[in-house]
């Protein structure tokens, strides 16, 4: 059962990496204009500190999500687990507000599937890693 837990947190984290490293960095190094052209037009509505903000715990959320499991699963550093569970937990936070200023944007169509999805697998990932010490 920990073999099976530890690999689907792995794919999760894989995939959360790659959707959050991309964008975090994204919102992090490209100018406004260029965040707004690519259809983040929320960008050019709030101060660019708090996009600044969010791109930097959107990074270190992926920093999390991979360092502290790997500190639990492989160094057997027991007490790095819980920063991976609150890691994920600050993601599946990030992407519920997010959903709601879709919401109120009234941008759904466009953007509820990945929001879904994303909300989900970290949902997923914080419970695989909240579970990982019962199981092993």
């Amino acid at each position: 059962m920990f073999i099976a837990l530890a690999i689907a947190g792995w794919v999760l984290t894989a995939f959360l990496t790659s959707v959050y490293f991309k964008a975090g960095k994204f919102k992090l190094t490209a100018s406004i204009d260029t965040l707004v052209g690519a259809g983040m037009t929320w960008t050019k509505q709030i101060p660019e500190f708090v996009v600044r903000l969010i791109a930097l715990l959107e990074l270190i959320g992926v920093a999390g999500i991979i360092l502290a499991p790997a500190a639990y699963q492989f160094a057997g550093f027991e007490w790095a687990l819980i920063w991976g569970v609150l890691a994920a937990a600050g993601l599946a936070l990030t992407m519920v507000v997010a959903f709601v200023m879709h919401a109120v944007r009234a941008e759904l169509k466009y953007t509820w599937k990945i929001n879904v999805l994303v909300i989900l697998a970290s949902g997923a990932l914080t419970a695989i890693l909240a579970l990982l010490p019962s199981v092993k």
